[in-house]
């Protein structure tokens, strides 16, 4: 699985947190606080702000297990109050077999989806499906990127990020832009209620480090894959950097968000 800096993910989070649908939030934590104790996997946690937006907002008690291959960024989740935390070094491109499911959990992730591969969300949620478990898996990129002032090759930029999406993160080929329709398609298959909402980041001037980060890796990514036309993805970037540090730049990125419960969990 391709790994993450700590500093990226700190510098996402609070534009991820900003994005998210709320009433699906609200949602789950109405049939969690049913229970006695709320009880989760989050995979792919990083240091942990996929717990750190939820756990508030869910409130009770809850029981978490976050999972992830990097022990740095395990080692950087910190307590949260009405939480017990439990963290597993675990690498997900090689299976999900470490880690047991049953009807009480809700198995959560955030940005994770558009990484991993047909076959391997196919298993998970085959998984889910088997043991009866709720799903809530959040900021999957649906594929949209808009840009403010537009430039004349945003939209060849944004077809070639796409597909690079498509290459293998360490999963097999990636879903990529399809990751979260391809999520609700297979839940509905297996009967569950199946939910979801937009979940965009908007950026503004104010995020001009986020932006920038943003345009670094699309117009690296999408000069991999334009062969002779590398100069001109370096073009874009700079005129695409020129415009954030003026102040003027705006950009879209589009994420869908999604919840499936299962009959008995929703009932």
């Amino acid at each position: 699985m391709t790994g993450f800096s700590a500093d990226w993910l700190s510098l996402r989070e609070p534009a991820d947190a900003a994005a998210r649908d709320t009433t699906l939030t609200a949602r789950l934590g109405a049939l969690t606080r049913e229970r006695a104790r709320s009880r989760f996997i989050d995979l792919g946690c990083g240091t942990g702000a996929n717990l750190r937006y939820l756990a508030p907002r869910i409130g009770g008690l809850q029981e978490w297990l976050l999972v992830d291959r990097d022990e740095s960024l395990l080692a950087r989740v910190g307590e949260i109050p009405g939480c017990t935390i439990h963290t597993r070094c675990v690498d997900l491109t090689s299976g999900l077999e470490s880690f047991a499911l049953d009807g009480d959990v809700v198995v959560t992730a955030s940005a994770l989806l558009d990484l991993v591969s047909d076959r391997w969300l196919t298993h998970l949620i085959s998984r889910c499906h088997e043991s009866r478990a709720a799903a809530l898996f959040a900021l999957s990129y649906d594929g949209r990127i808009t840009c403010e002032p537009v430039d004349a090759d945003d939209e060849w930029i944004r077809q070639l990020v796409n597909l690079h999406q498509r290459g293998d993160k360490g999963f097999g080929p990636a879903l990529g832009p399809k990751a979260a329709e391809r999520a609700c398609e297979l839940f509905s298959g297996f009967g569950y209620e199946v939910h979801s909402a937009l979940s965009d980041w908007h950026l503004q001037p104010r995020d001009s480090e986020l932006q920038r980060a943003l345009i670094e890796e699309w117009a690296t990514a999408a000069a991999e894959l334009a062969g002779g036309e590398s100069d001109r993805c370096l073009a874009w970037r700079q005129r695409r950097l020129n415009h954030v540090a003026r102040g003027a730049s705006r950009i879209t990125v589009g994420h869908l968000d999604v919840l499936a419960l299962p009959g008995s969990f929703a009932g």
